[in-house]
């Protein structure tokens, strides 16, 4: 809504009324009066675009179903100008997504008085409470929660609210044209649309089965034509990959997660092995690389291809990984970084 000499009017409407009114005004001043109201179609035509492009700008990010009035009871204001969060690059975005589908999950839960709790909550080991860090200063979005309880795995967790999730980051995602790519957040994702989409308050009110809107990838091709593949697997592999040296003595690089076989052929395919794809206790898909011509697809992927870089311990982890390799008389004729 906009306010205009004690009217407010919805935009759209506004506009040409708007510079109607504003060019007659101007007519009525004596001497300049009318050479005014000469170039009023210009002056309109001038304010309706700035008007429009405007409007148009600051709506890219949709928010999905309507804000809980007892979130704006709690002081949240809702984001009018959303273009601080158009500018953050797209690659981070994209590596993110890879970056959750591995380590992070969207809850969506039975909170007091029945109401639904969702979140989404990516949870690290403390020593990367860094990297957790630098990701809540990019988005802007979330906070940071430690559990240094004794006898416990010290972690470290980012938490963004429903509030957020709806208003800004899945339109964001849906702006960009990204999505998950595992089973399971995808499923968890749906669900939290679902809901706010209708608008639904009480947990039971949920229904049982949600219609999926899964992407049900048919062949691994349909997953390496994406356009966000490449940024997907840097954060996928942040999560889920490791950077290892064997006991006897061979480097190795390594990509484990819960059953998505089509998704493992996609990620075979793009670092141009031959290795077979592991079946772990029925559950688990394990892609293990350690011959010299596969390691140096490795390196020219997280090294050479302009994807967004790794990121917290996983990057430390390539680092020393690959000043192992530059010392070991076994791997001479690889191709390394500077």
């Amino acid at each position: 809504m906009t306010a205009f000499l004690g009217y407010v009017l919805p935009y759209g409407q506004m506009s040409l009324w708007g510079a109607t009114v504003i060019t007659n005004l101007l007519s009525a001043i004596p001497w300049i009066g009318k050479s005014l109201v000469e170039s009023k179609k210009k002056v309109k035509k001038e304010i309706v675009s700035i008007i429009h492009l405007s409007f148009i700008y600051l709506n890219l990010l949709d928010t999905i179903g309507i804000i809980s009035p007892h979130a704006l009871k709690k002081g949240r204001k809702l984001v009018i100008d959303k273009k601080e969060f158009l500018d953050i690059p797209y690659s981070f975005i994209a590596m993110l997504v890879g970056f959750i589908d591995g380590d992070g999950y969207i809850c969506v839960i039975k909170a007091k008085q029945k109401y639904i709790k969702i979140c989404l909550v990516i949870s690290l080991d403390i020593k990367d409470l860094s990297l957790l860090e630098y990701i809540q200063s990019v988005l802007k979005l979330g906070i940071i929660k430690t559990y240094p309880k004794k006898g416990t795995k010290k972690t470290c967790k980012l938490v963004i609210n429903k509030t957020d999730l709806q208003d800004i980051f899945f339109p964001l995602l849906n702006y960009h044209n990204l999505f998950f790519l595992t089973v399971v957040r995808q499923e968890q994702y749906n669900k939290a649309i679902y809901i706010m989409h209708n608008d639904i308050k009480l947990y039971s009110d949920i229904p049982k089965v949600i219609i999926s809107n899964n992407l049900n990838f048919e062949k691994s091709e349909d997953i390496l034509n994406l356009a966000f593949f490449n940024n997907w697997i840097v954060g996928f592999t942040i999560a889920e990959g490791s950077f290892l040296v064997k006991k006897n003595n061979e480097a190795c690089f390594q990509l484990k997660q819960r059953f998505n076989y089509i998704l493992f052929q996609a990620l075979k395919i793009k670092f141009k092995t031959n290795r077979e794809i592991t079946i772990n206790e029925g559950k688990y898909c394990q892609l293990s690389m350690s011959k010299k011509e596969d390691l140096q697809q490795v390196i020219n992927f997280f090294s050479f291809s302009g994807n967004h870089p790794l990121l917290g311990l996983k990057l430390i982890s390539y680092q020393k990984w690959i000043i192992y390799l530059k010392s070991s008389k076994r791997y001479t004729g690889i191709i390394f970084p500077e």
